[in-house]
C-alpha cells in the first residue's frame, strides 16, 4: 500500500502494532497507582489486538502497568510491540470491567474548548494535516461507554475521502482518534459469517481443510509479491489442502489504474472463471510496466492471452459492468477490518501483508491442525 504525506492521519493501527512505525509513548500517568489486572484480562486485550490486527505471531506483545486515566471508567496502559528488532510503546485504555478496548493513534489531545473548530485545528496541528487536506467532523453520538461520545473524522485531499472514527470525553476537554472496541466479540468467527465464499474466483478445491481469503490491490506491490508466494510456493507445497479466494480490494485516492484492472479481473471470472487467475498474475507480473495510458491495452492483451474474448472483455471494462462485484468486496473487506493490503484470512484469521514466509506457513500449518 503506498500512500503520501498528507495520508498520515490516516494511518492504519496494524502498521504501529505491527511493527511499521513507532510512535511516542502516551501520556503521563493520571494516577501513580498501578491497578492490578488479571492474567485473563491480560490475555484478552493481547489477543484482542493479535487478532484485531493481524499482528504476526512472531511479534511479542506485552502489556505494561494500569494506571487510571482521565476518563473514570477506564485505566491506560502501553502494549509493548517487539518484532525481534525495535520496541516500541502503543498506548491504550482499557475499560474497567474489562469489556472496552481503546488503541489510541498518537496522543490523546487536549483540548482548550469543546468545539469543532478546535477539535479540527487541535488535529492538524498534532498530526501535521497539511492546509490542502479538508478536515470535517461528524456530528458525535453517544458510545457504548458513558465516559466517550463517538464521531467521525473526514478527510478529503481532493483525491479521495477517508474517515476515521474518534472519541470524544464527556467533559469535552480530551480528544482520542480511535475507536471502542468490544473485547468479547470474536473477531475469527465474525469474518467466517462476513465473508462470502458463494461464487467467488479461486484456487484449490472446494472442501480443501483450510480457505485463505486474499483481499487485494492490483497496483499494490507487496499483493504482488503474496500472489507469487500464493501460487508458487504455498498452494504447490500443500496441495488439495488449501484453497485460495481471491477478493478485491483497490485503493482509492491511492493508486490510479487498480480500480480499472480490478474490474476487468471480475470481468475474465464472469466470462471464463479459469481465465481469472492467469490475469490476475499477468497484471501483477508486469506492474511496473503498467500505467494509467497503457492499462487498456495491456489488459486487453492479458486476458485475450489468458483465454478471454477480446472485444466482449473491452465492452466489458468500457461499461464497468463488474464494478458492483468489485464493490462487493471492498464493502465486505470494510467489514472485516481489512485497512490495508494486502490482507488475508486463513480459516478466519486475519493476517496482514506477508510478516515472513515462515509465519505464513506457521499460520495454515495451525489452521489444518485446528481442522483435524
Amino acid at each position: 500500500m503506498n500512500g503520501k504525506l498528507s495520508k498520515v492521519l490516516f494511518v492504519a493501527l496494524l502498521l504501529v502494532l505491527a511493527g511499521g512505525i513507532p510512535l511516542r509513548a502516551g501520556r503521563a500517568q493520571q494516577s501513580a497507582t498501578n491497578p492490578a489486572v488479571s492474567e485473563g484480562t491480560r490475555n484478552k486485550v493481547l489477543n484482542y489486538i493479535r487478532s484485531r490486527f493481524g499482528v504476526a505471531d512472531s511479534v511479542h506483545l506485552t502489556l505494561g502497568p494500569l494506571s487510571n486515566s482521565f476518563a473514570a471508567g477506564f485505566y491506560q496502559a502501553s502494549v509493548i510491540v517487539d518484532d525481534g528488532k525495535t520496541k516500541r510503546d502503543q498506548l491504550v485504555l482499557i475499560s474497567k470491567d474489562s469489556r472496552y478496548l481503546v488503541v489510541v493513534i498518537g496522543n490523546i489531545i487536549d483540548l482548550s474548548q469543546n468545539s469543532n473548530a478546535e477539535i479540527i485545528r487541535r488535529v492538524r496541528e498534532t498530526f501535521k494535516v497539511p492546509d490542502t487536506t479538508k478536515l470535517a467532523l461528524a456530528s458525535f453520538h453517544p458510545s457504548p461507554k458513558a465516559d466517550f461520545q463517538a464521531g467521525t473524522l473526514v478527510a478529503d485531499d481532493g483525491k479521495a475521502k477517508q474517515d476515521r472514527p474518534v472519541l470524544l470525553s464527556r467533559d469535552g476537554k480530551h480528544l482520542i482518534l480511535g475507536e471502542l472496541f468490544d473485547l468479547n466479540v470474536d473477531l475469527q468467527q465474525q469474518a467466517l459469517r462476513t465473508i462470502s465464499l458463494r461464487n467467488q474466483p479461486s484456487q484449490g478445491p472446494a472442501n480443501a481443510p483450510v480457505t485463505i481469503v486474499e483481499y487485494a490491490d492490483l497496483q499494490c506491490p507487496m499483493c504482488a509479491k503474496l500472489h507469487e508466494f500464493l501460487e508458487t510456493d504455498l498452494l504447490p507445497h500443500y496441495g488439495n489442502k488449501v484453497r485460495v479466494v481471491f477478493k478485491e480490494f483497490p485503493l482509492l485516492g491511492f493508486h490510479d489504474w487498480s480500480l480499472t484492472a480490478a474490474i476487468a479481473c471480475q470481468c475474465a471470472y464472469e466470462m471464463n472463471p479459469s481465465a481469472y487467475v492467469p490475469l490476475r498474475t499477468a497484471i501483477f507480473r508486469n506492474q511496473q510496466a503498467i500505467n494509467i495510458t497503457n492499462l487498456r491495452d495491456l489488459l486487453l492483451n492479458y486476458g485475450e492471452q489468458a483465454g478471454v474474448d477480446r472485444v466482449k472483455l473491452a465492452a466489458c471494462i468500457d461499461a464497468k459492468s463488474t464494478l458492483p462485484r468489485v464493490n462487493a468486496d471492498s464493502a465486505e473487506g470494510k467489514r472485516v477490518n481489512v485497512e490495508r493490503t494486502p490482507t488475508s484470512f486463513i480459516n478466519g484469521k486475519m493476517v496482514v501483508g506477508l510478516p515472513s514466509t515462515e509465519s505464513y506457513y506457521q499460520a495454515v500449518d495451525e489452521a489444518l491442525s485446528a481442522a483435524k
